[in-house]
């Protein structure tokens, strides 16, 4: 019964708005329903950045996306939702989805209207088992060095994204793919999703910010206890260690994460959109410097918001009591 119901939901999401969960994309049908089905009617790269419900948008020729991008609309227009789509390879790190999410992230950085993003699954139980390991013993050696430079660039750009990223950890997150997650500015996960970074078990190291984000956002010491022993721990373990912002009892759609992240972006699109950004920036560029340098960075952000008409509009809202409209100028 909650397949049926999660395949219900997943098609409302991506055909138009379910009731009271717009564009809420439902995991548990991932493996039932045929993709086309789900998600119908391709989109070019060009006409999706200014039709917000024209539907997915597609990067690849192949039936079979890996990855799905939807830009929500109506009342949560701004939001984007990233969907991984590998089930038969548990949302493995491949070639292909490194290029898709490459594109995704890049017209994202372009498109001013975007306020926040939500990185999902689409695969129930599954964030992202890491590297696909199987692709991966088929590529020459010479191959390797180049293909992880390019998806530790990839989480590099996703961490760069200048608005808010949510990583909704429905499932497992394992090596590369809890990587992905520590580039994201807040995590949440599910009481049941396992989290670790696994390398060492494979007699190498994480090689995409595994072994440097982690540690700055945890402690050292735990992050080398983690790192050291691969170890996996499940979503409540996780809070406490501070790995993830939240930890949500799962669902029998299996997508209580995804839910919260939703609730999570909707708190933040009606605040001001370059206050955010600017926000963002001021908290990422300071956090790696001493207080003093810190706080004129601080300084340096606070000048970029005062010109702007939103916060004329901001001040108004608050003299009339109602609210604000900002537009992001």
């Amino acid at each position: 019964m909650a397949v049926l119901v999660g395949h219900r939901a997943l098609l409302q999401a991506f055909r138009g708005k379910a009731p009271g969960h717009a564009g809420v994309c439902r995991l548990a049908a991932a493996f039932s329903c045929p993709r086309q089905d789900a998600f119908p009617g391709k989109v070019s790269p060009s006409s999706g950045l200014n039709g917000r419900g024209a539907g997915t948008r597609h990067y690849s020729s192949d039936p079979k996306e890996d990855l799905r991008v939807r830009y929500l609309d109506g009342e949560d227009a701004g939001i984007v939702v990233m969907g991984i789509n590998r089930p038969k390879a548990k949302n493995a790190i491949s070639k292909n989805l490194v290029n898709m999410m490459f594109e995704a992230v890049d017209d994202i950085k372009k498109d001013n209207k975007v306020r926040s993003v939500i990185l999902c699954s689409l695969v129930p139980g599954i964030f992202c088992a890491g590297a696909d390991l199987k692709e991966r013993a088929k590529m020459h050696q010479s191959e390797v060095g180049p293909f992880v430079s390019k998806a530790r660039a990839l989480i590099t750009e996703l961490g760069n994204l200048p608005v808010p990223t949510i990583a909704a950890i429905d499932g497992a997150a394992l090596g590369g793919g809890l990587e992905m997650a520590l580039a994201c500015d807040i995590r949440i996960a599910s009481n049941t999703a396992k989290m670790g970074l696994v390398e060492t078990k494979l007699a190498i190291i994480p090689g995409a910010g595994g072994t440097q984000r982690l540690p700055r956002l945890i402690s050292v010491s735990l992050a080398k206890e983690l790192i050291f022993a691969a170890r996996v721990v499940d979503g409540a373990e996780a809070r406490l260690l501070g790995l993830t912002n939240h930890s949500v009892e799962q669902n029998n759609s299996g997508d209580a994460a995804y839910l919260r992240a939703l609730e999570l972006a909707r708190e933040i699109n009606p605040q001001g959109p370059i206050a955010i950004r600017m926000a963002k920036l001021a908290i990422n560029q300071g956090i790696e410097v001493d207080l003093s340098t810190g706080l004129a960075i601080e300084e340096a952000c606070y000048a970029q918001v005062i010109p702007t008409k939103d916060r004329l509009e901001g001040l108004a809202a608050f003299k009339e009591k109602r609210r604000p409209q900002f537009k992001g100028q």
